[in-house]
């Protein structure tokens, strides 16, 4: 209930300012540098095609049949006690573009081999849920990152704000960032296993 509540009253209107900002796909006076919305141009197709009468009932019906299929593989292989073929990722696979989806399976295999990492940590089940904590403070620290953003871009008019170099420097810039970030990565790692081993 308060979930909902505070849902309602947050969700409005980060969604307008990032539609003041940068619009999203499809939508009328959408820019170059749109935010896709690959779920509600999903729901948006869907509901035209239903109401407008236009809806490829073929591809829904493959839809249906593939997701069984993935279904009756995914409780095959885990009956078998194999590697699973979740649905959902399936779907996700299948309806989002490749610059959301690929993150994913990167952010899988490093936790694959940071859990592996930790197993001879003196406390791996801290260590584990340490990263897990650190995953999902990147993954809101760069969504709030990205609403004060939108924020400063709404706000300034401009769609690089943030920018230190010019276009001619790009190459070389983002080159720089990327090694300043690497940075400071590696200060916070060590900060934090000096803070565990410490503990």
């Amino acid at each position: 209930m308060i979930g909902v509540v505070f849902g309602s009253l947050v969700i409005p209107p980060v969604l307008d300012l990032l539609n003041a900002a940068f619009g999203f796909s499809g939508a009328p006076k959408a820019g170059p540098n749109a935010l896709a919305a690959p779920q509600a141009a999903l729901i948006s197709a869907l509901a035209r095609g239903v109401l407008g009468d236009s809806l490829n009932w073929g591809l829904i019906g493959f839809g249906a049949v593939l997701g069984a299929v993935s279904i009756i593989v995914d409780e095959t292989l885990g009956r078998f006690g194999k590697m699973r073929l979740p649905p959902l990722c399936v779907g996700m696979g299948i309806y989002l573009p490749m610059a959301l989806t690929l993150l994913i399976p990167i952010g899988a295999v490093l936790g694959h081999f940071y859990d592996r990492a930790v197993k001879t940590h003196r406390d791996p089940e801290f260590a584990r849920r340490m990263g897990v904590l650190a995953a999902t403070g990147l993954i809101v620290g760069e969504s709030l990152f990205g609403v004060a953003f939108a924020g400063i871009v709404a706000s300034t008019g401009g769609d690089a704000p943030l920018a230190v170099v010019g276009d001619s420097f790009r190459t070389p810039g983002i080159a720089i960032g990327l090694a300043l970030f690497i940075g400071a990565v590696a200060i916070l790692y060590r900060a934090a296993r000096k803070a565990v081993e410490e503990r």
